[in-house]
């Protein structure tokens, strides 16, 4: 955790100016990485901007300071000031901080605040002190609500929405949209989920299926969208989806102890981008892990490589992340946010989905147990206190015979 945390709100906002000379020194370097480089500011604009991340309103203090300390200089007109880039820390990310503040705020609280707590049982199985955040007791039992939601707060007049989903989603959207009475078309591949669809449908979404795989369905919604001027919406690639989901990484941090390791499942990379990015600026020693399936490795390949890489068809029980065509902003996100991205094979998937139903009482479908299969299949969290996202529960009663 940062030094000063105990100087900071569940939002990260600094709530009052410190005494101690170092702590005065990584406020300044806090607030000022709110600021992205190269641009100018009045002085109204950098009140505005400090306001959203500190509550004692000394404004006149902060912007001497930031200028003291070379991070704010005033331009020869001297009625604005520019950011002045010194280091690594400077280089803009799509995903705004201040958006999935705004996140934590808006979205439908019926999706926020989710239990995390210690899984004391568990952690003696795995090894590890064992912190789970679960995602699976509202409307759609998964995660995807938040981004849906903030999707719709930030762009509210939409009439009607094309995407793709493999089911959790699709939901997600058509949850979102039916309180806002936006119509939402959904498409999904053949081989979804038929429990996931019949969701989709009761929700209002119109469901067309094509295509043998989601990247498929993905490929026709676009087309379908273009042939009709309408908007198609995607994942992780409209930046909104990636914020709201950052607000998890808000609450995770809100946790009593420090932890060592956050372990977020990764399919297209929405989740993982938005959790990394808070984390990443509030507590930069947290090592954060995204855990694919081994059946379905082109984000982690392409991560790994710097490049993108494509893989010719997914074999996972592991719908919800089985992505083989990866959405290139979503790599981008990715980068200097992420530790390691691990994979889990099928077998280790069915162990923790076991585990988790007998230790903690949840169902789990595949995509949301990936977190704690890298606990099994991987040694380097021993001891450590590790948390992860326990992000979706739909299964239908044949896979629960199958694989519980």
């Amino acid at each position: 955790m940062n030094a000063f945390n105990h100087l900071l709100n569940d939002f990260g906002q600094v709530e009052r100016w410190p005494t101690k000379p170092a702590e005065k020194t990584a406020v300044i370097e806090y607030l000022a990485a709110k600021f992205p480089a190269g641009q100018s500011y009045s002085e109204t604009q950098i009140n505005a901007l400090l306001k959203t991340w500190h509550t004692f309103e000394d404004w006149a203090l902060l912007r001497r300071e930031l200028c003291d300390r070379g991070f704010l200089t005033r331009e020869p007109s001297g009625s604005s000031y520019v950011r002045t880039a010194l280091g690594a820390t400077d280089i803009p990310h799509r995903l705004k901080l201040e958006h999935i503040q705004q996140a934590a705020r808006t979205i439908d609280p019926i999706f926020l605040h989710t239990p995390q707590f210690p899984a004391e049982s568990l952690s003696e199985v795995l090894g590890v002190e064992l912190v789970v955040k679960v995602e699976t007791l509202n409307p759609i039992r998964c995660f995807k609500g938040r981004g849906a939601d903030y999707f719709f707060v930030r762009n509210p007049n939409l009439p009607e929405v094309i995407c793709a989903s493999a089911g959790n989603f699709g939901q997600g959207m058509a949850y979102a949209a039916r309180k806002r009475d936006i119509k939402p078309t959904v498409f999904a591949s053949v081989n979804a989920s038929p429990l996931k669809i019949a969701r989709m449908q009761a929700l209002g979404a119109t469901v067309r299926l094509a295509g043998e795989d989601f990247d498929a369905a993905k490929l026709a919604a676009k087309e379908y969208a273009a042939g009709h001027g309408l908007l198609f919406v995607e994942d992780s690639r409209n930046v909104e989806f990636s914020e709201g989901a950052g607000t998890m990484g808000l609450e995770l941090l809100r946790y009593p102890k420090p932890l060592d390791a956050v372990l977020v499942p990764l399919g297209n990379g929405a989740m993982l981008a938005g959790i990394a990015r808070w984390v990443r600026a509030q507590a930069p020693a947290v090592r954060v892990v995204g855990v694919s399936a081994a059946g379905a490795p082109a984000m982690e390949q392409s991560w790994r490589s710097g490049t993108l890489v494509q893989t010719q068809s997914i074999a996972t029980i592991a719908d919800g992340i089985g992505v083989r065509i990866p959405v290139p902003e979503a790599l981008e996100d990715l980068k200097s946010l992420v530790d390691e991205i691990l994979l889990v094979e099928d077998p280790t998937l069915q162990q923790a989905m076991q585990l988790v139903q007998q230790h903690l009482g949840l169902v789990l479908e595949p995509s949301g147990a990936v977190g704690i299969a890298a606990l099994l299949a991987y040694p380097q969290f021993k001891e450590q206190r590790v948390a992860t996202i326990l992000c979706g529960g739909n299964l239908t009663e044949e896979q629960r015979r199958a694989w519980l």
